[in-house]
């Protein structure tokens, strides 16, 4: 429901329409076109809104210029450390990202703290822990803007 202020000064409610929704945005990296789309595809099904980048330095750009809830990033694309460097920089972010590894198997040892891994094979799987790190991430926005405001 959306609050609605009348003119005789009543408030009102009325059902969200759909282009008063904002959808959690995504930024999904991969170097893999069939990947990329797939995986685009069922995560815009899933209702999320997604742009997408097949390297490191296109996702960096991205990231500069839109604020995400969530980055997911293959591990190796153009080099092998391609997708710790995206990890990296999704991390330095101001506003925070979730991030979050799709593979099939990963040493976990190597991941910056905070980071999941996806395995994009498992559909519920893959849309509960997106669902999860999204949720995690706006709890922790909420709670520093609680923070910010009682201070200032």
């Amino acid at each position: 429901m959306k609050r609605h202020d009348t003119p005789r000064g009543r408030t009102t409610f009325r059902p969200l329409a759909p282009d008063d929704l904002e959808l959690a945005r995504v930024l999904l990296v991969d170097d893999n076109p069939a990947a990329r789309l797939t995986l685009k595809t069922v995560l815009e099904a899933g209702g999320y809104a997604v742009d997408s980048a097949a390297s490191a330095a296109e996702a960096f750009s991205k990231m500069e210029d839109h604020e995400y809830e969530l980055v997911l990033t293959d591990m190796q694309m153009e080099n092998p450390e391609s997708g710790l460097q995206v990890l990296r920089y999704a991390k330095s972010m101001e506003y925070r990202p979730a991030t979050a590894i799709l593979t099939s198997s990963y040493d976990s040892d190597r991941l910056p703290g905070g980071t999941s891994l996806i395995e994009p094979e498992d559909l519920p799987s893959l849309f509960d822990k997106v669902a999860d790190l999204i949720g995690i991430r706006a709890t922790r926005k909420v709670n520093r803007e609680l923070r910010l405001a009682s201070v200032g």
